[in-house]
Parts: C-alpha cells; sequence; structure tokens
C-alpha cells in the first residue's frame, strides 16, 4: 500500500538516517517508528490498566504501605530500564 506522508522537518532525520547507512530506505525508518509507537501505546494500556487496578484496591481497601509500594515501583522501574 502506497501512502503520502508529510514529514516537515523530520523529513531531514530520515534522511540522515538512510544516508549515514542506519536504515535502508525511509519506508524501513517510518515502519520502525510506527512499531515503537505501538509499542508505547501498549506500554501505556498496561500502565492504566495497572493505574485502573490500584484505584479499584483502594477502593476496596486493599492497601499496602507507602515504603513497600515504592520498593516495587523502584524495582519494576530498574527492570524496565527506567
Amino acid at each position: 500500500m502506497t501512502m503520502t506522508v508529510e514529514l516537515g522537518a523530520l523529513e531531514q532525520v530520515v534522511d540522515r538516517l538512510v544516508r549515514d547507512g542506519r536504515y535502508g530506505s525511509k519506508s524501513e525508518v517510518l515502519r520502525t517508528g510506527v512499531r515503537l509507537v505501538q509499542e508505547h501505546e501498549a506500554r501505556l494500556a498496561a500502565l492504566l490498566g495497572k493505574l485502573e487496578e490500584g484505584i479499584a484496591d483502594a477502593d476496596a481497601g486493599r492497601l499496602s504501605a507507602l515504603e513497600d509500594a515504592r520498593a516495587a515501583f523502584e524495582a519494576r522501574w530498574a527492570a524496565d530500564g527506567g
């Protein structure tokens, strides 16, 4: 499927990535970018799901001590490359 896109100043970035040999074509750069957006959106959806779970747990009185919650968050953040 052929698509026309207006990249504005980003077109220079795409051109440079291809010219420098990082990618084989402009299409490859854009496919990689779209994949990264998909991954980002999936992680965001997972985070929002966990937030909703946390709110439901708080509403139901299922809470953890702040120190325990912070330690768990920091461990997860570090594991994800935070």
